[in-house]
């Protein structure tokens, strides 16, 4: 802590709610204060650090009241200044799937504009600990490797984590990397044990490489495209029955049990009855394609990364009624849209920055009967739900977190809306 820090104002809060990144919320003058390391329902002394804006950060300076869900965390990087992975290992795991449950009901009515969102009760991960089949590390001093901290500038040096399989664990300890030009190591565990480093370097210059390990090494270049090196391009892992291939690169949940509960879901909101066309986009590997190409007539997938794609063709070969289109989702989109073409249903997959202005506007346009949207930050699922639904006339039916990252506040979503035009058509 600094010495300039040390003189800011300490306060006494009782803190009531939670907020997104894991930050427990008082209420100071009028202002949300958070606090990280802390549990709703607990009394406590702060440190203000950022007041600049209307919610003010603070630090934990002393614990008035604990709360009954207040638990030893298991890894001795938890904690302020060390790893930035986890936010929540000091508490039960029953308060983690609570609040993040919270934490949807939260940001769809707080920044969604919704009265009283329609949030089932989070689906809780069977494994709490180790459930990860992938890491990436970056390096950090005394040619080690680490996490990023809680200071994001800053990386701390991992000797043990609690939340990735052991088996990668066991990699970790057994790599001899020269890690002068790397920028990032990334282990991957393949669904039938074998291993792959995906690593990539600060200039876009592949290492030299000598290798001991039964493992296989791949190298991303800057504009994400894979360069074998050693061994295989890919892992495999299996959901619902198949076996789905991941080639270096290409983004896959780490929580592979999880996914299964996810299609799950995603085909309970879809509710096909046979016939029906559905759109896939940012189809990733194919997973949901295939889970819906069962009940659908046709589906249509659509993803801009060519690995990615290429992946899909290969993992849904022996799909008929699937079709793979490597393009951009917002070009399909208006495609559709001057063609006067449309589905009866759409997946909706985007990475954790949301839907793009111009997808956003595909989708709304195109006034799907049935929408299926899969989120992976509840942030940005508010955000694009309040525009679906104010500006382009959808309704929220129904959310359903599902926990992918226990010891973290990170929450995964299936959110079903509805175009009534389309509907009572």
């Amino acid at each position: 802590m600094t010495s300039q820090r040390k003189n800011n104002p300490t306060i006494e809060i009782s803190l009531t709610d939670i907020a997104p990144g894991g930050y427990a919320v008082g209420h100071y003058k009028g202002h949300r204060v958070l606090v990280p390391y802390a549990v709703p329902g607990e009394r406590v002394a702060v440190r203000l650090i950022n007041t600049d804006e209307r919610e003010w950060l603070a630090e934990g300076v002393q614990l008035i009241e604990a709360s009954a869900d207040r638990i030893k965390p298991r890894c001795p990087h938890f904690g302020p200044g060390r790893c930035g992975g986890c936010q929540w290992q000091h508490m039960t795991y029953q308060a983690q799937i609570a609040l993040k449950t919270d934490i949807v009901i939260d940001q769809l009515t707080r920044f969604g504009g919704l009265d009283d969102p329609p949030v089932q009760f989070a689906i809780a991960c069977p494994a709490q600990w180790g459930y990860s089949s992938q890491a990436t590390f970056f390096p950090a001093k005394d040619d080690q490797l680490g996490f990023r901290a809680t200071d994001p500038r800053q990386i701390t040096p991992i000797e043990e984590c609690h939340i990735v399989l052991p088996e990668l664990m066991r990699l970790l300890d057994e790599l001899d990397l020269d890690l002068e030009n790397l920028r990032e190591v990334r282990l991957n565990l393949s669904e039938d044990h074998q291993h792959l480093l995906v690593l990539r370097s600060k200039d876009d210059t592949p290492p030299e490489l000598e290798i001991t390990l039964p493992v296989s090494v791949n190298f991303l270049l800057s504009d994400n495209e894979p360069f074998n090196m050693v061994g295989s391009t890919h892992v495999v892992h299996q959901v619902g029955g198949r076996w789905f291939r991941v080639t270096a690169g290409v983004s896959f949940r780490s929580n592979v049990p999880q996914m299964e509960t996810m299609a799950k879901v995603i085909l309970d909101y879809l509710a096909l009855r046979g016939g029906e066309s559905v759109l896939d986009l940012y189809g990733g590997v194919g997973v949901f394609s295939a889970m819906v190409s069962d009940k659908a007539d046709f589906v249509t997938y659509v993803d801009s990364y060519p690995p990615a794609a290429t992946d899909a063709e290969a993992n849904l070969a022996d799909l008929e009624n699937v079709d793979i289109i490597e393009g951009s989702v917002e070009s399909f989109l208006g495609e559709l849209l001057e063609n006067g073409q449309t589905y009866d249903a759409v997946i909706l997959d985007p990475p954790h920055t949301g839907l793009t202005d111009d997808a956003i506007e595909g989708v709304g346009d195109l006034k799907f009967t049935r929408l299926v949207y899969v989120s992976q930050d509840a942030v940005t699922l508010a955000r694009d739900v309040k525009i679906l639904t104010r500006k382009y006339g959808y309704e929220l039916i129904d959310v359903q977190p599902i926990d992918f990252a226990p010891q973290t506040a990170n929450i995964q979503c299936v959110a079903l809306l509805e175009h009534p035009e389309s509907r009572d058509a």
